[in-house]
């Protein structure tokens, strides 16, 4: 891991939505540091996970209300930025991928022509040019016959190959930082294994920071370096993949029980048992990067 500084600091991001009862928090007081590092956010359906990656790109409807006493991407202020300045960002310096990527793309394009757009789109480069550059990110991600697959629409790919393209597509500007939202919940476990292994390989060999969003713990502590546990918009406690296990957080040590195992008795899985005062203590501890 590149220790040379964080690439992105958000500090006290606070998300809430107007509703016919008032406004609902869905995230609240969020801090936390990246540097060139994987770091996974899990918790529960509702926990604010996908709200926070949304919120840094300004990818949430204009009814949101954002508020942040600093969202800073490589020493930028993105608080500060217009719209125009916000799309010169998004995927050239950060990607999203989205939940269930394969329906995120156009059904009535090709996947080589999506792809090779978004990459010309950040860099002005002779079509030719950019056709190879697409053949070569889709060999990346491990897609055999590159060119045919180039030719092909979504509905003719299957579920793990349309999260592969939906990477390719996100990675080919060369990003700085990827925000991976799910992609791989639709996948079976085999597939699983590929799409991170992939992600992996990438975010190493380039230098990227990653946000891994995601409901699985044991999926998350296999692949990133640090996890940010979420309840109910807010952050309950950060800790080291390896030690992860060893929490003693209630809320992580509760959804960790939760989990089946193969090796575990045959009685019935425990239920997770919430506390009110969770969201009333006041996580002062910033998830800096290390």
């Amino acid at each position: 891991m590149n220790d040379s500084g964080h690439l992105l600091d958000v500090k006290d991001l606070t998300v809430s939505f107007p509703s016919p009862r008032g406004e609902v928090c869905a995230v609240k007081n969020v801090s936390f540091s990246l540097g060139h590092e994987k770091i996974g956010i899990v918790g529960e359906s509702g926990s604010g996970k996908s709200v926070t990656g949304r919120a840094i790109l300004r990818l949430l409807p204009p009814y949101a209300h954002i508020h942040a006493t600093a969202i800073t991407f490589q020493e930028k202020d993105l608080l500060s930025f217009s719209e125009q300045e916000m799309r010169r960002i998004r995927g050239r310096q950060i990607s999203m991928v989205m939940q269930d990527p394969k329906y995120s793309l156009n059904p009535v394009r090709t996947v080589g022509e999506q792809i090779r757009e978004a990459y010309t789109i950040h860099r002005k480069v002779p079509r030719r040019q950019a056709r190879q550059q697409t053949l070569e990110m889709l060999t990346a991600v491990r897609i055999r016959n590159p060119e045919q697959v180039y030719r092909l629409y979504p509905h003719e790919v299957s579920g793990g190959m349309g999260q592969r393209i939906m990477i390719a597509m996100m990675l080919i500007p060369e990003p700085s930082l990827l925000i991976a939202d799910e992609p791989t919940s639709a996948l079976d476990v085999t597939v699983q294994l590929q799409v991170l292994a992939i992600l992996d390989d990438l975010v190493t060999q380039r230098g990227m920071g990653l946000i891994f969003i995601s409901h699985d713990l044991e999926l998350v502590a296999s692949f990133c370096d640090r996890i940010i546990i979420m309840y109910g918009g807010r952050i309950m406690e950060v800790v080291d993949a390896a030690n992860l296990h060893q929490s003693t957080h209630p809320y992580t040590r509760g959804l960790l029980n939760c989990l089946p195992r193969i090796d575990g008795d045959k009685g019935k899985l425990s239920t997770l048992q919430r506390d009110a005062s969770w969201l009333d203590a006041d996580f002062s501890a910033t998830a800096g990067g290390k």
